[in-house]
């Protein structure tokens, strides 16, 4: 049994009783895990598993896929503020969303994962803006290795579409609205 910091970013239903949960780890980047019971009502797991709580999980490691055995959640922070407000949860969704694209499962990145958690932590206590997100885009960008503001004066967001083939489809509703939030402020 392996633990690590874990931040939930998606779960859905595996059989009548279990779900598939992906994480995005400190130790073991992101990866995927089978919570055997979890949908009963008496489970061990019962109000831990929600989108972007931030954990400490216990995990066995399968020897035939990617799909691991979780064991154990303790819940560090539930970022209650990023519910608070739709738009924080749709930026943080967009960040979840971009980490998918832009990792390889069962991949070490714990700068990966400290991006995220500064992330969730900004969005825990403050409203979205379009600088937090294109902050967070350069700084994946940084991380993926294909910008680097010295010496490449290119757009982020460009280099990280290049690579990975594709940007998600929530990017420019988010900036859109996010665009409109800021001038109705400003009146």
């Amino acid at each position: 049994m392996e633990s690590t910091e874990a931040i939930l970013l998606r779960k859905r239903k595996f059989s009548d009783t279990s779900l598939i949960v992906s994480w995005c780890t400190e130790a073991f980047g992101c990866i995927q895990t089978v919570a055997k019971g979890a949908r009963r009502g008496k489970s061990p797991f019962a109000g831990k598993l929600d989108l972007f709580f931030e954990t400490e999980i216990s995990i066995v490691r399968s020897r035939k896929s990617n799909l691991h055995t979780l064991t154990e959640v303790v819940v560090k922070n539930p970022f209650a503020g990023i519910r608070s407000n739709y738009l924080r949860m749709q930026t943080a969704a967009y960040f979840v969303e971009l980490i998918e694209i832009c990792t390889e499962r069962d991949h070490r990145e714990p700068e990966l994962f400290g991006l995220l958690r500064r992330a969730f932590g900004y969005l825990d206590s403050n409203d979205s803006t379009a600088r937090a997100v294109a902050h967070f885009e350069t700084e994946l960008a940084r991380i993926a290795g294909v910008h680097d503001m010295k010496s490449l004066k290119a757009d982020p967001v460009f280099a990280l579409g290049n690579l990975f083939g594709r940007l998600p489809l929530s990017r420019t509703p988010l900036l859109k609205t996010l665009t409109a939030e800021a001038k109705n402020s400003s009146k």
